[in-house]
């Protein structure tokens, strides 16, 4: 599972997210000092995942994302090749990709028809999305679906607020940059 920069005080890490208000209460929480919480390993950048800044190529040895929503949960979910080059773009060689889907077919119901995503089978991960991955630039190494357990020991906001949705199905899918 992720781990988090105040864990890992010799690592630096990257949020990134395309929605500036998720960023703006764990950026200033980052910027204080660290006896007052503040993680000097931190920085959160605002950009979209088909724009990610060209600083940030080659960079990543570990890149973890965590129930996404929109265009990257479309983009990781139906193995959308322009994106996933993008996710590509950053990471090193060998670098680890992590993905935690987290979907209820019930009450994201229209999201997912506005996305075009259809149910994850196991059928349609090995014949469609690891194809995909593939010929991005990533190895497919593992994929399972996550009891409640586990998914919820994900120190997410969001995975908070889901823990009370028995509906959700969790699928983590582990890729390696090529």
């Amino acid at each position: 599972m992720s781990v988090s920069a105040r864990e890992n005080p010799n690592k630096f890490f990257f949020g990134i997210d395309a929605n500036v208000e998720p960023l703006k209460k764990p950026s200033m929480k980052a910027t204080r000092k660290p006896s007052k919480g503040g993680l000097p390993n931190a920085l959160f950048i605002q950009a979209a995942v088909e724009d990610l800044p060209e600083e940030l190529d080659s960079i990543a040895d570990k890149l973890y994302i965590n129930f996404p929503w929109g265009s990257l949960l479309r983009a990781v979910a139906v193995g959308d090749q322009t994106l996933l080059r993008s996710i590509r773009r950053v990471a090193a060689h060998n670098c680890t990709l992590e993905i935690l889907l987290g979907v209820d077919a019930d009450r994201d119901r229209t999201e997912l028809a506005r996305l075009g995503i259809t149910q994850l089978t196991e059928d349609n991960i090995r014949t469609a999305l690891i194809p995909a991955y593939e010929s991005s630039g990533f190895e497919h190494l593992n994929h399972e679906v996550l009891s409640p357990a586990e998914w919820r020991k994900v120190e997410t906001s969001w995975a908070k607020k889901l823990q009370g949705d028995s509906g959700r199905t969790v699928t983590r899918f582990v890729f390696q940059a090529t």
